[in-house]
């Protein structure tokens, strides 16, 4: 049976569920309260057998490893929990799988938001294919909850059998629901039942959230009864911790993150982190207590709170012996035999049996020390310094400071670093003031140390830069990062992304440069024969292994071989064949012009003509890069002038412009109006539309020979527009504040000027479409909708059928685009015509200058009328 025929219903683009009905609480069923007072409580959903631990370990390991929820967030990976471990288990076959929840409900389980979980988690499970969901609605078609099956149940109840670790039983399913609601649910009261109390986490909300839920069930399911965690083995980073790097494997993150999350877990006082302490004063292994499964075992309240306390607790024996060589005041003392003690040894309330050492070899529970404890820790080749080399002359390189990084450091005397050799009395004490300030100097997180009272140096860093592409293009030398300091360090990662910034911009695709440059360090490493053939690391890394070494002038090109395409350099072999070419035409003309010379001299001869020929082209080659340097240099003079240039055309321009914004205006004298004000650009623009509604209108209605009835026409339109113009802005007046227009005369003014233009540009293009129109109707206009028509009719495609439908329809529309294109041709063409009638007229009427004009009138004689006026 198929997942969609046992849920036809669930589809993955179902909607989302409404907020929580009040009457549909009081289905949710009561768990009793994680144990908070330590009294071991049986009852405690915390208090998990071995059995059981391991078997819902195993089922919350197999779904976050099913590929649908692998690669998703920790919030998804959460809900993907959650849900699982409220489904129902099956009774029978015809059983259903899948639970009922609400988003908000669900994003209180998980400390987020009830939109995360509608955009960031529901949705994100659907198209991996790990959930189907389906809307569940009353009567009325309101949404009352949302129907979820987890799809690697289903399919591990369906094709892995019983036997699967994801096919778990009622009663699991139900411990597995205890325990995460004793850890972070958000607790409710349903009506007539007892409350369940928020889980341990419950107040743990935002960002974050998730991941610390997830963490911390993680852990506990890989916690035994004794509290301790049971961390990896193998090969740590030293930064991070053993705890850390359990964490990251649980939660398929890295160690620095899962530092973080452990910090944030302890600070909310559910885990304890301890580092172990031996008598010979050297830190031991790392330790994380899980305190509410401790308190849930019926731990000691004193063996919890000296975890919990800052306080270091100091061993009696080394940290490696455990087992059964622990001295039995220790493990008394303790409760716990340890990480890699034997379980059984602790109280009545640990249920598992004892487990052997798993991370370490079993040592001595006894070291006795050689020499005193003031000078040594006891170790030998401790003065042989960190690198453990046979041990030389008394003098040589005691006088040398030890290493920040070595283990040595830490457990140097003051006395053996800055006091006198063996014999020798020292002149003052070597612990003096300047010894003290270089340890108050020491920073734990060792960026910056002061070294002898002087300035700060930068410590170098063991693992490569923290940026994934640095990692990647670096990975083939971190041998030799590792032996450079930290100013070293710098000057290598500022030119190595340098390098990679200059190569991402020669390559097509982004991306690849990291890749490009871990091959040519590759490559490099090769040709010297291996990093511990390096004598000097930083000036091979910056004059070697990161430069490009270009064969010709193809900037894509690394020793023979393309950048882009990691193939061979097409000019690399266009050089060699020109190359060749070249001796093989200068050994000809050697054996042409000297033909009896000996093999020797030969070879003499014409190696000296190639060097004379090379001199030759790099004198070339010099003569052009200088002409391209002086090409180059009057370009950029030009660019510069033509700079200047626009710069100062573009002040003229800002000059001539405010000064234009100053003139008055040309008609009403109006100040800063730039020649002209917008009331008087208004009422010339009206007049040019008069003017030109009058010529639309002659084009078809007046003779065009006869001035006179054209002058009428245009008269005609003139005076029918002015009475437009009254009629618009007797409207305007009804619907505007008569009174606010006589207290601003200009204003009045600007709308009546407004109001004219657009009836004049209404009116103008109403007598343009009339004027289309009637010559539309002209005897050239029809006759050519005749050609138009018998043409189309004519077509090749309508001589079947010249009266059919499909022929008579193009043919009128033919017709019509014929005549369309003739009334503008006539319309256009008598427009043209009257244009130039009224410019001769202009031209014609044109006023004569003053000086004419006041010469001809000062010769008039005047009359009595104006004689007696003059007089008076």
């Amino acid at each position: 049976m198929s997942a969609a025929a046992m849920l036809p219903e669930l589809a993955d683009d179902a909607v989302l569920d409404a907020p929580v009905l009040p009457g549909q609480r009081n289905a949710l069923r009561s768990v009793p309260a994680s144990g908070e007072s330590g009294d071991g409580n049986l009852d405690d959903p915390l208090r998990l057998g071995r059995a059981m631990r391991l078997r819902l370990r195993a089922a919350v390991q197999a779904l976050l490893s099913d590929p649908s929820i692998a690669g998703l967030k920790d919030a998804a990976k959460l809900a993907a929990v959650v849900l699982y471990a409220k489904s129902r288990a099956p009774q029978g076959e015809k059983d259903d799988l899948q639970t009922s929840i609400w988003g908000s409900e669900l994003g209180r389980w998980m400390g987020v938001k009830e939109s995360t979980v509608h955009h960031k988690v529901l949705p994100v499970l659907r198209g991996s294919g790990a959930l189907r969901t389906r809307v569940v609605r009353d009567a009325k078609g309101h949404p009352t909850g949302l129907d979820c099956l987890v799809m690697p149940l289903w399919n591990a109840h369906h094709g892995g059998g019983a036997g699967h670790p994801l096919a778990l039983s009622k009663a699991e399913l139900a411990t597995l629901l205890r325990l995460i609601e004793a850890l972070f649910g958000h607790g409710w009261r349903p009506e007539n039942k007892e409350p369940t109390p928020p889980g341990l986490l419950a107040g743990r909300t935002g960002k974050g959230a998730a991941t610390d839920r997830l963490g911390l069930l993680l852990m506990v399911l890989n916690t035994r009864a004794s509290g301790w965690l049971q961390l990896c083995g193998g090969s740590i980073k030293k930064k991070e911790g053993r705890g850390a790097a359990t964490l990251a494997r649980l939660l398929g993150c890295s160690p620095s993150g899962a530092r973080k999350v452990l910090a944030r877990l302890t600070e909310a006082g559910v885990v304890a982190r301890q580092r172990k302490s031996t008598t010979t004063r050297m830190n031991g292994r790392g330790k994380v207590m899980l305190l509410p499964v401790a308190r849930a075992y019926g731990r000691t309240v004193a063996s919890v709170e000296a975890v919990q306390s800052s306080e270091t607790v100091f061993l009696a024996r080394p940290d490696g012996a455990c087992g059964d060589h622990a001295p039995a005041d220790v493990a008394g003392a303790l409760g716990t035999s340890g990480i890699c003690g034997a379980e059984g040894g602790e109280s009545a309330g640990d249920q598992e049996r004892p487990d052997g050492a798993e991370l370490h070899a079993v040592h001595a529970s006894v070291v006795t020390p050689v020499v005193p404890p003031q000078l040594s820790c006891g170790f030998s080749g401790e003065g042989r310094g960190g690198e453990g080399r046979r041990p030389e002359r008394v003098c040589v390189r005691e006088d040398q400071a030890v290493d920040g990084e070595t283990a040595a450091a830490g457990s140097a005397s003051p006395v053996a670093e800055g006091g006198p050799l063996r014999g020798e009395k020292p002149k003052e004490s070597s612990v003096d003031e300047r010894g003290g300030q270089r340890a108050a100097g020491a920073v734990a997180g060792g960026r910056l140390k002061a070294v002898g009272g002087g300035k700060a140096q930068q410590q170098r860093r063991v693992g490569l830069p923290a940026d994934l592409g640095l990692r990647v293009a670096l990975g083939p030398v971190s041998g030799l990062w590792e032996r450079l300091s930290g100013w070293q360090q710098d000057q290598v990662e500022a030119a190595a992304r340098a390098e990679l910034a200059r190569l991402e911009g020669l390559l097509a695709l982004p991306g690849g440069a990291p890749r490009l440059l871990a091959d040519r360090l590759t490559d490099r490493l090769k040709e010297t024969g291996g990093d511990a053939l390096v004598d000097r690391p930083y000036p091979w890394l910056i004059r070697r292994g990161l430069v490009q070494r270009q064969a010709c002038t193809d900037r894509r090109c690394d020793d023979g071989i393309r950048l882009d395409t990691g193939g061979e350099c097409e000019n690399c072999g266009n050089v060699v064949h020109i190359r060749r070419a070249r001796r093989a035409k200068i050994a000809a003309e050697v054996d042409r012009e000297l033909p009896g010379l000996s093999e020797g001299e030969r070879r003499r001869v014409l190696e000296e003509r190639l060097r004379e020929q090379v001199a030759i082209e790099a004198e070339g080659l010099v003569r052009r890069r200088e002409q391209a340097r002086a090409e180059q240099a009057r370009r950029d003079a030009a660019r510069a002038a033509a700079r200047k240039r626009a710069e100062r055309e573009r002040e003229a321009a800002a000059a001539a412009d405010a000064v234009r914004q100053a003139l008055p205006c040309e008609d009403c004298g109006q100040d800063q109006t730039a020649g002209l004000c917008e009331t008087c650009d208004h009422r010339r623009q009206t007049e040019t539309l008069i003017g030109e509604a009058g010529l639309l209108a002659a084009a078809w209605s007046a003779d065009l020979t006869d001035l006179g009835n054209v002058a009428a026409v245009v008269a005609e339109v003139r005076t029918a527009i002015g009475n437009s113009i009254a009629t618009a802005w007797q409207e305007f007046l009804q619907i505007t504040d008569v009174a606010a227009l006589e207290a601003n005369p200009q204003a009045a003014e600007d709308a009546y000027a407004f109001a004219a233009f657009q009836t004049a540009q209404q009116a103008v293009q109403e007598y343009q479409d009339n004027a289309l129109a009637m010559l539309g109707r002209t005897e050239e206009a029809e006759a050519e909708a005749r050609r138009a028509y018998k043409a189309e009719q004519g077509r090749p495609w309508f001589q079947h059928n010249p009266n059919g439908a499909d022929a008579i329809a193009a043919a009128t529309k033919a017709a019509d685009a014929a005549r369309e294109r003739v009334s503008e041709y006539l319309l256009t063409a008598r427009l043209e015509q009257l244009r130039e009638q009224a410019a001769a007229r202009t031209e014609t009427a044109a006023p004569a200058p003053w000086t004419d004009r006041l010469t001809r009138l000062a010769a008039r004689s005047l009359d009595g009328g104006t004689a007696e006026a003059v007089t008076a």
